[in-house]
């Protein structure tokens, strides 16, 4: 509650205020306690005491009862007590509705929330997608080059198409960027499929949040209470917690400088805050303890609700200033040493025992510690917190559907908007690509024809120059034994004459020898037959001729 300038929070056990100071709201904050013991209704009394100075508030709505914001609160018996022991009718309390406005990543409870994968940028989208350091630094290196080539990344289906095209010109960005793993790239993007199957896919996409959209002032010059339904939305706590720390770097990002003012330009609840740091890898911490720190120079002040302070990181832990710790219950070891780290980090009060006193809380009740004038954290004291003005309990269907569509957020957001991105980009290249292609086969092809009935000709050619060159050589050839059977039979012919001359000259010696042999054998026998007698004579002259035939022929043969 806003009173005298100051957030009325609770009161001591004698009935002391215990104060915020708006100028030190943005120094941040931590609501922890376990469950049942009042967190919510700190958050909302909290929530309206900003809304009040003008200051807008965003909240995550995990149970479905923040949306009671909205709705003024019942008059009680138990309302009434509460109002009579914290004197508020003095203070003109009153139950009120406070103005709201109810989003939802989904789009089913509220006015559907989106951003774009560009924004969400590769850190935050790498631990989405739970993927490996390797994995992560290929995500980055896509981005960059999507980045380079004015490749808008809208939705999943944009992303998914980049990491196709990268996966299969690998070769040409491996001189600039590494090598790239294609199975690598393949598990980012069945990472994308399982994200898209979780109904993740549906917080990518334009219109995208204009994050001025949640500085609205309404009604009264009250700051919009800005409320993420969550109830669907905490089962896919990675989803969850990556939004909101999207959401809170953008605010980082996008907001000016403004140092210390009187009041803080916007309050950021992290509720179930735990699920931020679970997993989270040393980059993603060390980008959170960076936002937290300088985001205070925003103006923005961040309030994480968790059951146990120890869920919080120290190098976070230490940012956060303004402090409500609700009850914690000890049942074993590990809780008592959470329960001694939760009192520790109090200024102690030598009034009470810190760590009893939060082991002994009842709800409504908490340890309270806030920033004084000079910045330094105040002793821990006991308190009970006042109660809110607006409903505790959860709103209808119908009252839900009238803010939601009542907003003038809602027609801006409802529709769906599909621009020209990377993966329209990369589709017509992709067609172009083919086309190019199919172009290139065609002419490789028909060079290829070409090239067949070059080689066809040629072959045909040399063929029948061969055939050409062989009929030559076959005629020269028969040419040449033609000649030499020519000349073959003009030396027979010769020799034949040559011989029939010999043999004419040889019968002609022949002829001379026999009739001079038998002459001379028959003058011869008749000469020795005249010492034999007549038929001495007779064969003598037969003998004698035959010798004398035989001696010529042998003398003339040649």
């Amino acid at each position: 509650m806003l009173a005298k300038g100051k957030i009325w929070v609770a009161n001591t056990e004698n009935g002391e205020r215990i104060e915020m100071l708006p100028k030190l709201a943005n120094r941040h904050g931590l609501v922890a306690g376990a469950t049942g013991t009042g967190k919510t209704v700190t958050l909302k009394v909290l929530a309206e005491s900003f809304s009040d100075m003008g200051v807008p508030v965003f909240i995550a709505d995990v149970k479905g009862d923040i949306a009671g914001l909205s709705q003024p609160g019942n008059m009680t018996e138990d309302m009434q007590s509460r109002i009579d022991r914290f004197g508020l009718a003095e203070e003109n309390f009153s139950l009120q509705g406070y103005p709201v406005t109810i989003f939802d990543l989904y789009g089913e409870k509220g006015i559907r929330l989106r951003t774009t994968i560009s924004e969400m940028g590769p850190l935050l989208l790498g631990r989405l997608l739970e993927l490996n350091d390797l994995q992560s630094d290929i995500l980055s290196i896509v981005f960059k080059i999507a980045d380079e080539n004015n490749l808008l990344l809208i939705d999943t289906k944009d992303l998914k198409s980049m990491l196709n095209y990268v996966s299969e010109h690998n070769k040409d960005f491996e001189a600039d960027y590494g090598k790239m793993s294609p199975a690598s790239i393949a598990a980012i993007i069945r990472a994308l499929v399982a994200l898209e199957v979780a109904g993740g896919d549906q917080f990518f996409g334009e219109t995208a949040l204009n994050i001025m959209d949640l500085f609205a002032i309404g009604a009264g010059g009250k700051g919009m209470i800005n409320i993420l339904d969550s109830e669907s939305l905490i089962s896919n706590t990675r989803l969850y917690s990556t939004f909101l720390l999207w959401l809170l770097s953008e605010l980082f990002e996008r907001l000016p400088e403004v140092g210390d003012l009187d009041r803080p330009k916007m309050i950021f609840f992290f509720d179930e805050a735990h699920l931020l740091f679970n997993d989270a890898p040393k980059a993603l911490l060390e980008k959170i303890e960076q936002v937290v720190k300088l985001v205070r120079s925003k103006g923005v002040g961040v309030y994480f609700c968790t059951q146990n302070p120890r869920d919080i990181p120290d190098g976070v832990l230490a940012q956060l200033g303004n402090k409500i710790q609700h009850g914690l219950r000890a049942y074993t070891p590990s809780d008592q040493k959470a329960v001694k780290a939760a009192a520790s980090s109090f200024r102690e009060n030598p009034d009470f025992n810190t760590y009893d006193t939060i082991l002994n809380l009842g709800t409504g009740e908490a340890v309270v510690s806030f920033l004084d004038e000079k910045g330094i954290p105040g002793m821990a004291q006991k308190a009970y917190i006042l109660p809110p003005a607006s409903s505790f309990g959860a709103i209808s269907e119908s009252q839900r559907d009238n803010l939601v569509k009542g907003s003038i957020l809602y027609s801006k957001y409802y529709e769906s908007v599909d621009p020209e991105s990377a993966y329209e980009i990369l589709v017509r290249l992709g067609v172009e690509e083919a086309e190019a292609a199919e172009a290139a086969r065609i002419e490789a092809e028909e060079e290829k024809q070409r090239l067949k009935e070059e080689a066809a000709a040629e072959k045909e050619k040399a063929r029948l120059e061969a055939a050409e060159e062989k009929a030559r050589l076959r005629a020269e050839a028969q040419a040449i034994r033609e000649r030499e059977k020519a000349a073959e039979r003009a030396e027979k012919e010769a020799q034949r004459k040559k011989d029939a001359e010999e043999r004419k000259r040889k019968q002609a010696i022949s002829s001379v020898g026999n009739s001079a042999a038998g002459t001379v054998g028959r003058e011869v026998g008749k000469n020795v037959g005249k010492s034999f007698g007549k038929f001495g004579k007779t064969l003598g002259g037969n003998v004698g001729a035959s010798l004398g035939r035989g001696l010529f022929a042998t003398l003339f043969k040649h």
